[in-house]
């Protein structure tokens, strides 16, 4: 018999989550625990490192809501993410996107979208380059990612790249410039493309043709952020989503 892949559950309402936790093993997954507050996720993510997916709902109590709570589990390792909530407001959805899930299934879940949510999820995680592709396939858009680092095309060779490291993104047309400290690498990619594959939740774009660390922001203002020394615009589309990466106290 194979593996069962192996889910975190992060909910707060208690019944919900014994019965989500019974649909899921009766689909034939495991689950390691159930979180009902985001340090508690975390901490439950630490344990198991077979964790191969993350079912979150976005209203939580505790310090973090849903989606904050998904930042700081994909800022530890990144993973499959599928939410769940009655919540379905644009600025909701807007913020969730910024974590790039799998995923965003309404309340009540049903078993048939539950199912095709956690198949196309766990398909999306990247997968080797199967055998019979040659390196010729290997071209300046690729990206090859595992656990916290990835490995991008830089001249004639793949170089890495720890995902921390990343400074911002910068777009140029159809090329994307990634900064790290020193150091500057064009993906022929679009800025919306080069984000989705690399599923690292602290990349948060901040105008049409930028995506900064959240972590190496040292100020800002209404129009403006400075990232390691260098001044990116803050544009009124994306200030929102900017200012909700942050916990208000």
């Amino acid at each position: 018999m194979p593996t069962p892949i192996s889910l975190l559950l992060v909910e707060d309402e208690a019944v919900l989550a014994l019965d989500l936790r019974a649909t899921l093993r009766a689909e034939g997954y495991e689950v390691v625990g159930i979180a009902s507050t985001g340090p508690q996720a975390l901490e439950l993510l630490r344990q198991h490192p077979e964790v191969g997916g993350v079912l979150c709902d976005i209203h939580l109590q505790g310090p973090w809501d849903g989606i904050e709570t998904a930042r700081q589990l994909l800022a530890l390792r990144p993973l499959p993410l599928v939410y769940l909530s009655a919540l379905a407001d644009q600025p909701t959805l807007d913020r969730a996107l910024t974590t790039s899930p799998a995923a965003y299934l309404p309340k009540p879940v049903s078993v048939a979208s539950l199912r095709a949510a956690l198949a196309l999820a766990l398909h999306s995680v990247a997968r080797p380059v199967p055998p019979a592709a040659s390196h010729e396939a290997l071209t300046r858009d690729t990206i090859l990612q595992r656990g916290d680092y990835v490995f991008i095309k830089d001249a004639s060779e793949f170089v890495r790249i720890q995902l921390n490291d990343i400074i911002l993104l910068e777009a140029d047309n159809t090329y994307t410039s990634l900064r790290t400290a020193g150091r500057r690498h064009a993906l022929r990619l679009t800025l919306g493309a080069v984000l989705e594959r690399l599923s690292f939740g602290q990349l948060v774009r901040v105008h049409r043709s930028f995506a900064v660390n959240i972590q190496r922001v040292e100020r800002f203002s209404d129009t403006e952020l400075t990232v390691d020394g260098q001044v990116v615009p803050l544009s009124r589309q994306y200030r929102e989503a900017f200012l909700r990466q942050f916990l208000f106290r």
